[in-house]
């Protein structure tokens, strides 16, 4: 009971503790609640139609797409530019099939997989023909080909599964490859269902015959918008606005867009870090000219291209067009050491030797593997023996279970490798210096190989060579040096007004950009600079960024935020909105002014009295627009106006066009010489036509789409 009553007292108190501790288990759950949803959003890499796109997936496409264009390209791995390409095309091919599938959806458009088997088993589409399954005798692709493939990958996913693991990148391809075909009918039936509501009939095709083909000569009087200063002409708020409602239609964005001013500071090496590097490269040159092998002198200098070893064109340099544009011109010896300023470089290059072989090598081999080197040795004596006695290569390549089948050998296939082994050199110079027809035994660390060379093409220019390039870097001093003077220019300019005077102050120049959006891969063209667009798109106008380092590690970079443009209407007021508005209401007061001077002229003479310029203008059509060498420009109303004045006649009015203000005389009117009017031609030719004019269907439907890219963000 007395504890009862000591609860009782405390009933006030403990209701208090009871309900914030309830409060606090609510607030525990609801904050996890919104960490859970935050942190689903970052997972976010943008919104199509409403439909959130996940990092992962859309990553996996990237990586298929990716490994698509390895497989076809034969390389191993991507540059920079070329992966934000991938992540582009991407990003775009995802949009389009999403909005399409979704419209088409609508209308009932599928892709069944007996229109899919059709295309296939017809072989003609362009994609098939980027496939392994090609006929080498027909050049066309073989259903039948890749029926096998699939069968026996299926099969060996179960019995061999190494063999599976081999076969895997090629079935990876085809799947995708797959998918864009069905994408591509896809896209193709909603393009013709497009195509049937675009008709044509007798009489459009009769009047687009004569719109192209009957011309026109006039004696031409202009006036040129240029002949009336823009500082006599006065503007005001009201018609900027009314030439806005006018032309609001060309001031809509699909994305939000930001404008920045930006210091960016390059870091470069000093004449003391110059002098440095030519020290070094002195000595590495006079290494490099008496080096028995090359191969220790290159790995120690750092240089940027490795030792092959082996004869290669210049195509290997490809990557470095200096190197590539003279190493055929250059005879044995070494180059003393050269700067090459459009790269930052400096090079030396030592010719080993140089001669003219083949690109490409078809050949044939048996490998020989032994539990020991003398084992495998005398099994390769005594295939080659074989062979010299009269034995077939392969019947002798299947006693080893090998096919011993031809295969071809080219120098893309080695000339961008980023190393060479021993063995590897061995076996290339076999290849491109063997005799055809004649057998080699080559001993090799993993055991011998029995090759016959059977056909060589493409002789070309193939060099072998050691290239030392070394970038003109900076030290660890001058960055440092630089780093602190732009970190104090930085900490004290808080305020864009800050940045522009101290900018002066510091030897920085502010630049501007304008339209930045998340579509963006780089701030200003500068390398690494994700982190500054995630802050530029998170900052509010007028916020200056903190000190980014990015570039190779070279640029030092401060971003002022100074307009935002969200989706949707440029306002009429915005700056670069007005500038075009002013620009076309200018032109138009011109044209009232110029077009009264005119207002009742009645002849060419008469203009000229008005001080119009006069010239004959020829071949005039209504279907293309009349070019005016007086003004520069090309004038389609002055081709509409002609086209409904008959011969003789001088215009009934001023034609307004895009540089000047026209009156003509038509001197005479005809068919062109030697056309003809073929009706079907015609209305085909209006139907496609007709195509073009509804051929950007795509951006519409993206445009609706509401689509949200927040790739930047990941990558």
């Amino acid at each position: 009971m007395a504890a009862l009553g000591k609860i009782r007292r405390r009933g006030i108190t403990l209701i208090i503790i009871i309900g914030l501790g309830l409060f606090a288990f609510i607030a525990e759950e609801a904050f996890r609640s919104c960490n859970g949803i935050k942190g689903e959003a970052r997972q976010q890499v943008g919104e199509i139609m409403g439909e959130k796109v996940n990092v992962q997936d859309f990553q996996k496409l990237v990586e298929e797409y990716q490994d698509a264009i390895k497989f076809t390209m034969r390389r191993d791995n991507l540059n920079e530019e070329e992966m934000n390409q991938v992540k582009d095309q991407v990003w775009q091919q995802l949009v389009s099939s999403k909005v399409l599938e979704a419209d088409a959806e609508k209308v009932g458009l599928t892709v069944t997989e007996k229109e899919l088997q059709n295309v296939l088993v017809d072989g003609t589409n362009p994609m098939l023909a980027q496939t392994p399954f090609v006929n080498q005798q027909t050049g066309r692709f073989d259903v039948n080909a890749l029926k096998q493939f699939l069968d026996g990958y299926n099969k060996a996913k179960t019995a061999s599964p190494d063999q599976a693991e081999q076969m895997r990148p090629v079935y990876n391809y085809w799947l995708f490859l797959e998918k864009n075909l069905r994408s591509q009918l896809l896209a193709q039936k909603y393009q013709a269902l497009l195509a049937s509501c675009v008709l044509s009939n007798k009489a459009e095709a009769k009047m687009a015959f004569k719109d192209e083909n009957e011309e026109a000569q006039v004696q031409l009087a202009s006036l040129a918008y240029s002949s009336v200063k823009d500082a006599d002409v006065k503007v005001t708020d009201e018609d900027l606005k009314a030439k806005y409602e006018e032309l609001k239609s060309a001031f809509r964005q699909s994305s939000e867009t930001r404008d920045i001013k930006y210091v960016d500071f390059h870091i470069e090496a000093s004449k003391a870090d110059r002098n440095e590097l030519v020290k070094e490269m002195n000595t590495l040159q006079k290494q490099l000219a008496t080096a028995a092998d090359p191969t220790q002198v290159i790995s120690k200098s750092g240089s940027f291209i490795s030792y092959l070893g082996v004869p290669v064109s210049s195509k290997a340099y490809q990557a470095y067009p200096d190197i590539a544009g003279k190493i055929d011109s250059l005879a044995v010896g070494t180059t003393g050491v050269q700067e090459n300023k459009q790269d930052n470089t400096f090079n030396i290059i030592r010719v080993l030797s140089k001669a003219q072989l083949p690109d490409s090598v078809q050949f044939r081999q048996i490998q020989v593997v032994a539990n020991t080197p003398d084992e495998a040795r005398a099994k390769a004596d005594s295939i080659q023996k074989a062979l010299a006695g009269g034995a077939e290569f392969e019947a002798i390549a299947k006693r080893y279970g090998q096919t011993g089948e031809k295969t071809w050998f080219t120098g893309q296939q080695y000339e961008q490798s980023p190393s060479m082994t021993q063995d590897n050199r061995e076996y290339i110079n076999a290849l491109l210096n063997g005799e055809v027809n004649g057998v080699q035994n080559l001993a090799l660390t993993q055991g011998n190989v029995i090759l016959q060379v059977l056909d060589k093409k493409a002789m070309t220019t193939k060099t072998t060579a050691a290239v030392i390039k070394k970038t003109i870097d900076f030290s660890k001093n001058t960055r440092s040096v630089a780093y602190n003077k732009f970190a104090e220019f930085v900490a004290k300019s808080p305020t864009l007004a800050d940045v522009e005077k101290n900018a002066v102050k510091y030897g920085y120049k502010v630049q501007e950009l304008k339209n930045v959006s998340t579509a963006e891969h780089y701030i200003a063209g500068i390398h690494a600079t994700r982190e500054t667009l995630k802050w530029l798109f998170d900052a509010k106008q007028g916020d200056v960024s903190p000190l980014y380092e990015c570039g190779d590690n070279d640029h030092l970079l401060v971003v002022a935020l100074t307009s935002v443009h969200p989706q949707g209407f440029r306002n009429w007021d915005d700056a670069e909105v007005k500038e075009i508005l002013k620009r076309e209401v200018i032109k138009d007061k011109k044209a009232e002014q110029l077009m009264a001077k005119l207002k009742g002229v009645a002849s060419i003479s008469a203009a000229q009295a008005k001080g119009a310029k006069v010239s004959t203008v020829n071949q005039i059509t209504f279907a293309a627009p009349a070019f005016v060498q007086a003004t520069g420009a090309a004038e389609p109303a002055l081709s509409g106006a002609v086209a409904a004045t008959a011969a003789g006649k001088f215009s009934k009015a001023p034609v307004k066009g895009n540089a000047g203000v026209y009156v003509f005389q038509v001197v005479r009117k005809g068919m062109r010489a030697g056309s003809k009017f073929n009706e079907a031609q015609q209305m085909q030719q209006c139907a496609q036509q007709g195509m073009q004019y509804i051929g950007n269907f795509m951006q519409d439907l993206v445009l609706k789409a509401n689509v949200v890219d927040n790739r930047y963000l990941f990558f």
